[in-house]
């Protein structure tokens, strides 16, 4: 198996950065989620890797073998890339098994060979039939087939699933981890869905204008953030610039205790809508509020807070917490925040320079994220 390794790369197109002195290792056998928001800049970087794209300056390296740099290239019909667009890109005039054996040996595009490639994505009994006769799904899995013909060594899917509805996207994931772990093929796989991120990739690269913010496993990029950049676009999160006064962190009514901080200076803290307490006790929690609306997301539901202030607060829970309290539309509960984590202060972005506990010196102000 092979792994990939850029160093130092740079792209751009007319003068306008694209890519912005990357690093990143990818290890062989991994799957790896690149995320980002549109325009950041996904797709150029697995162009870069496929060798559709030349490097302005840095290296690229699949397992041990340097294939671009300022000097050297190795043309993309050498990296043994399979690599699926967002379309799937069939050709529309030939047969199933026909776009499944293209890249292949004129010998093998037919028969055995073809036939297992079609069992393994599921689509056995169907080589006969044209891209148009089949359905958005049935599209992706024949453009994956193709992409693992050649037996690559490392696998590119550029957002593959963007074009099916919900239900089959999701089927579609499913069965893609499946088959990654059968295969054990070093996959990255783009996508702007976090929640399609979180779900099928060991570790997750988060990207934004052409850089990396971090790179982690789901739950560190989600409950470690180091920015506050990573930790605004992965998952819901509440933000609040707090000012220090005699001690004290406040932003309307809420206050935070922040010893040792000079007055005046300002800090930025973030926290998840499940370190939100709510209790229909008023005495229960430190803070009145109305529960003014409630969003169903399955087994768990979101809350919209708003504090007398007018500050609006998002909380979550489970539907069975949600029924044991009796909550409801347009009940008067209480609120506190029991654990936040500080995004910035006056000096600076704090990021990963925050401990496990958030305690800075002289500033004690929560718990994690």
């Amino acid at each position: 198996m092979t792994g990939l390794e850029l160093t130092g790369v740079h792209k751009s197109y007319g003068g306008q950065a694209v890519l912005r002195g990357l690093d990143l290792a990818v290890v062989a056998g991994s799957f790896t989620s690149i995320l980002g928001p549109s325009g950041s800049g996904k797709t150029t970087l697995l162009r870069v890797i496929a060798g559709f794209e030349r490097v302005d300056r840095g290296v690229v390296r699949l397992g041990s073998e340097l294939v671009d740099d300022t000097e050297r290239f190795v043309a993309p019909d050498r990296r043994r890339i399979g690599y699926v667009p967002q379309d799937g890109s069939l050709f529309p005039h030939l047969s199933v098994e026909q776009n499944v054996g293209f890249g292949l040996p004129r010998r093998e595009r037919r028969g055995e060979p073809v036939a297992q490639l079609l069992e393994m994505v599921g689509l056995q009994g169907l080589g006969g039939r044209y891209p148009h006769e089949l359905s958005g799904g049935q599209q992706q899995r024949v453009a994956l087939a193709r992409a693992l013909a050649i037996e690559p060594s490392l696998v590119l899917l550029d957002e593959p699933f963007a074009a099916v509805d919900a239900q089959i996207r999701q089927e579609l994931r499913q069965w893609l981890v499946r088959l990654h772990q059968d295969l054990k093929l070093t996959t990255i796989f783009v996508t702007h869905d976090q929640e399609e991120a979180m779900e099928v990739a060991d570790r997750i690269v988060i990207f934004s204008k052409g850089r990396l913010e971090q790179v982690g496993t789901p739950q560190e990029v989600y409950e470690q953030p180091l920015n506050e950049f990573v930790a605004k676009f992965v998952g819901v999160l509440n933000i609040l610039e707090l000012e220090v006064r005699d001690g004290v962190a406040r932003y309307q009514e809420l206050e935070f205790p922040a010893h040792g901080v000079g007055n005046g200076q300002k800090l930025r803290i973030g926290f998840r809508p499940y370190a939100v307490q709510v209790s229909p006790n008023p005495a229960a929690c430190r803070y009145p509020a109305l529960l003014r609306r409630t969003y169903f997301l399955g087994v768990m539901l979101r809350l919209e807070l708003v504090l007398p202030s007018g500050l609006v607060i998002r909380s979550r829970m489970s539907k069975e917490e949600y029924s044991r309290l009796g909550l409801d539309d347009g009940l008067q509960v209480s609120m506190q925040i029991r654990h936040y984590r500080i995004l910035s202060t006056d000096s600076g972005q704090l990021g990963s320079e925050v401990s496990t506990n958030h305690e800075l010196p002289g500033l004690n102000l929560g718990e994690g994220i």
